[in-house]
């Protein structure tokens, strides 16, 4: 029997703050546990990949974990695909970015899966190129709100899956689904070789993109981490985490 797979998730960053009463305002990296749930539940072990400052590179966990998720959490910042905030609370975290930006083409250099969910879906576009939309309501017109803060993980809307795209009689026969909604950011500008794999049924938002190739490399919009999978009402995100393993299982026995 081979060894489980490694995968390793991006960390979401507290930076420190005196203010803060735990661990006395002290920087803390940090892994939701429906993330961690979500990622191993199909019998993968789940590694915290150290941030900012970790005497490790980007390169040496590339190196050693057979995949990548990119977490979701706060905005990824204008300046990082070139742009300036429109607001102040639009700002983002340039640190986290930089540290994501930098797994994100150390694992892409390594030819190992990635999935970016949410922020890690944007992100993954802004690594290769792409742009977003600072905010969804104040530049994409007649757009749906795609994150209500006061229902959360509850807001939801239908997504419509491309034709050509492998999505289709393998997770959404009907080439539509419901999944949750927890952004208010989305992609602009698409990045180098990435195509859109699904949009907002609504409004046009792209939900899901792919770098077509041999390595799975993906990113959606929605958090699969969220949803629950005896709700058959939802898209089933089993497929997506299967397909994501078995890519990094064909990488590691073709080393």
């Amino acid at each position: 029997m081979s060894a489980p797979l490694r995968i390793g998730v991006s960390a979401c960053l507290f930076h420190a703050d005196r203010e803060r009463p735990v661990f006395n305002g002290k920087p803390l990296y940090y892994l939701e546990q429906s993330m961690a749930r979500f990622v191993g539940s199909q019998g993968a072990l789940v590694y915290l990949i150290p941030g900012p400052g970790d005497a490790q590179g980007a390169e040496s966990y590339a190196a050693d974990l057979d995949g990548l998720v990119l977490a979701g959490g706060v905005d990824v910042s204008p300046g990082s695909y070139g742009e300036t905030p429109i607001k102040p609370e639009w700002a983002g975290d340039a640190v986290r970015d930089a540290y994501e930006l930098a797994l994100t083409r150390a694992f892409l250099a390594a030819d190992k899966p990635i999935l970016g969910i949410c922020r890690g879906h944007q992100l993954l576009n802004v690594a290769l190129g792409g742009s977003l939309y600072q905010d969804i309501l104040h530049q994409v017109e007649g757009a749906l709100v795609h994150r209500d803060k006061d229902v959360y993980d509850k807001n939801a809307h239908t997504i419509v899956f491309q034709e050509r795209t492998d999505w289709v009689g393998r997770l959404a026969p009907a080439g539509r689904a419901k999944v949750n909604s927890v952004h208010h950011q989305a992609i602009k500008g698409l990045g180098n070789g990435l195509v859109v794999d699904a949009r907002c049924e609504e409004d046009g938002v792209i939900e899901a993109v792919t770098r077509p190739g041999a390595v799975f490399v993906r990113g959606v919009q929605w958090h699969p981490e969220f949803t629950d999978p005896t709700d058959q009402t939802y898209l089933d995100n089993g497929p997506l985490l299967a397909a994501f393993q078995a890519s990094a299982l064909a990488r590691r026995s073709s080393t």
